[in-house]
This record gives C-alpha cells, structure tokens and sequence, in this order.
C-alpha cells in the first residue's frame, strides 16, 4: 500500500494544507475554537463520516467515525487545534488536515480486511487538559489504539513527557503599625519570599529532572489587591516520574506550611490542576520510524527522551499512543515562540502535513493488515500497566 497512500496523499493535500492556514490565521485559545471545530467537521461530513459534535463533555470537541466492513481494529486518530495567546505557534492548526489526510487515504485506498478509524478532535490542550475532561466524560472508550502527530524541528517520537500539578497559596497576615507596633503585624508577602526561599532550597534535595516553577499572584500594596494582608502566588512541580509527584507535593506544602509558621501567618493550599506523563509505547514509536525512515522523511532523530507536559499522557495510561512528531522549522527553533509562527504555514509547513499524514495512514495500515503488530503493541502496554519492561524495549529503542 506504500506507494498508492503516498500518491493519493501528494495529489490530494492541496485542499487540507490550505485548510491548515485558514485555522493558523483564526487562533483560538483553548475551549474557543469554534472556527476549527466548524471546519473540520464539515469537511468530515462532506466525505461521509459520521460526525458527533459536543463529545466528552466539550462543545468544540467532536468524534468521526468511519467503518469498513464488520469487526476489526478501531484505530483512534486524535487531533488538536486550539492555540496559545500569541497564536498557533504550537502548531495544533495542522494537525487536523493530517488526519483527516491520512483517514481519506485509507478510506479511499484499503479495502482488504475490516477496520474503524475513530477521529477524534481534541480541544484545549494548552492548559485546559481537555482529554482528560473527555475521558472522564465517556471519550475514547471506542479505540484500541491512539495515534497522534505533531510540528517540530525534527522527525522523531517522544519516550516520556512531564508530570506534575499546579498549586495556588494564599497567606494570610495581620495589618498593624509598622512604626507604631511592628509586633503585632504579620506580613503575608514575608510568608510567601520565605516559601519561595523554601523551594529554592528544596532544589537541591530532589532528583535532576524534577522542576519548581512559582510566580506571584497578588500581593500586599500591589494594583487591586482587596486586602493588604494577603498575599497569593502559583507553584508548579514537574518531574518525568509519575511516582514521584505524591512525596513532592507532600515537600511542597511542608514548605508553605512551615513559611506561615515562620511568619505567624496564615495559609490556605489548593491544587488548581494535574499532569500524567505518558506510559510510552515503544512499538508504535519504532512503527512510527521504520516508515520516516522508508519515506527519507527530513531532519530525523531515533527518539527524545524527554519532552514536556500534555494531556495525551492521560490517554496512554488506557490505550497504546504515540506521536510523530515531523519538521516544519529550522533545529534551533522552539515551539511556543514568536519565530515559530515564521514557519507555521506556507510550503515547508505544508510538507510537513503530507509527510504525517503519510506516517499516519501507513502506521493505521500496519496496524489493521498485520495482527502481530497490533498483538505486540497491546501486549507491550499490558506490560507496562503492570510495571513490568517489555523485553523487546531496548531493541526497539
């Protein structure tokens, strides 16, 4: 099938490429993204899907589905639009046109065996965990396996991502004199520069990978702050170790607590939201690879061991997923900057979507033609469930 999902693919891009500038040049930030979510699905519908709207508990989520014959393999194809505030510079606007690229191809071309691709469109990603929303909404039950993709600098796949959670704390103290009766003052922004303090030194008694972001909220004598004894910020951990995160957000609130000690003041802890890093499948990654390498696809690297946070973690704690991620800008540009968006749409960009697109439709082929390999990458997952590594891992990586 190599050559007709390659063919099929380059002769018929042109309407979806474009379709991926009209979403870059209509950013919309997490669960906003009507124009995409609008677009996508008539197009979906246009070619004979049956498209849900509203699935998972989100209004710009949707779910396409496209049966061939009865039984087989339900493969997910799951897709991002949503952008951040200074636009797509994720680069989420093409992920759609490649699956619904690589869906056509295979609807058009594979006729031999039984299947299910199942589109699902994934909003808020960038900080609004909409995966998790729609797992826990019903979503994804339908898949056995989930594939995505994603625009890098390189062509390559992720082993882990980050974990970690988002914390809010509030101190508060007791206004007094401070010339008058300093002793009966209790400061709040002395709490929080002590707690800041804290996990400065708390840096150094955790392992290397783990992170401790914090900023400032409000603070006493600060633009709008109601009450000058408050003081509010925001503590980010991250770490690649998902077993970790329970003792390191025990360290955490010692430190808060210890700083309200310190200061005779007041705090009030709350954990604003959570990340699952990904239970990796080293199967669909070298899939994934044995096909960009047969394409001669550009810039390639065997695998990153570590990337950052997303809510797709939570999905391969159900199922088998991977990503691809494919080149669309130069090796020293990062997402999440300004300089990407230079490189988000136009030729090379639209080189990218065919070349995932192409990824995609070839993994989905391999995946429904070859039982073993749909065997090992389930059998793979089970494994890791279990805490048990696969004995194939390091052949693979």
């Amino acid at each position: 099938m190599r050559n007709p999902i390659i063919e099929y693919i380059e002769a018929n891009s042109a309407d979806l490429c474009l379709m991926s500038d009209k979403i870059f040049n209509h950013p919309e930030i997490a669960f906003n993204e009507y124009y995409a979510t609008d677009i996508l699905t008539k197009w979906l519908e246009e070619n004979d899907y049956l498209v849900v709207k509203g699935v998972g508990g989100i209004e710009t989520a949707f779910k396409a589905t496209y049966q061939f014959g009865e039984g087989g393999p339900s493969i997910g194809l799951l897709c991002e639009y949503d952008a951040l505030k200074i636009g797509h510079a994720c680069g989420h606007h093409m992920q759609g046109p490649v699956m619904l690229l690589a869906a056509n191809a295979v609807k058009k071309l594979y006729h031999k065996k039984p299947f299910t691709l199942v589109i699902y469109g994934t909003p808020a990603e960038e900080g609004g965990q909409g995966k998790r929303i729609m797992m826990e909404n019903g979503s994804f039950q339908d898949i056995e396996v989930a594939l995505m993709t994603h625009a890098a600098s390189y062509t390559t796949v992720d082993i882990k991502s980050l974990s970690g959670s988002k914390w809010s704390a509030e101190f508060k103290g007791v206004a007094a004199h401070e010339s008058l009766k300093p002793e009966a003052s209790r400061s709040a922004l002395d709490a929080m520069i002590l707690a800041f303090q804290g996990i400065e030194f708390l840096r150094g008694h955790v392992k290397e990978d783990v992170k401790f972001m914090y900023q400032v909220d409000n603070c006493t004598d600060t633009p709008n702050n109601a009450d000058a004894t408050i003081a509010k910020c925001n503590i980010v951990i991250r770490t690649y170790q998902d077993e970790d995160l329970g003792i390191l957000e025990e360290r955490l609130e010692a430190v808060l607590s210890g700083a309200a000690m310190m200061t005779g003041t007041k705090v009030k802890t709350q954990k604003l939201s959570t990340a699952k890093g990904k239970l990796p499948s080293l199967s669909l990654n070298k899939i994934f690879m044995d096909h960009a390498e047969q394409l001669q696809a550009p810039n390639r690297i065997p695998y990153r061991e570590r990337t950052g946070s997303t809510d797709f973690g939570y999905v391969t704690h159900i199922m088998p997923g991977a990503v691809i991620r494919f080149p669309v800008a130069p090796e020293n540009v990062t997402t999440h900057s300004y300089e990407f968006l230079d490189y988000a749409s136009g030729e090379v960009a639209h080189e990218g979507i065919k070349l995932a697109a192409k990824i995609i439709a070839l993994t989905a082929i391999d995946l429904i033609e070859e039982e073993e390999k749909l065997a090992a990458v389930k059998e793979e997952f089970l494994r890791r469930k279990q805490n048990i590594q696969p004995e194939s891992a390091v052949n693979i990586i």
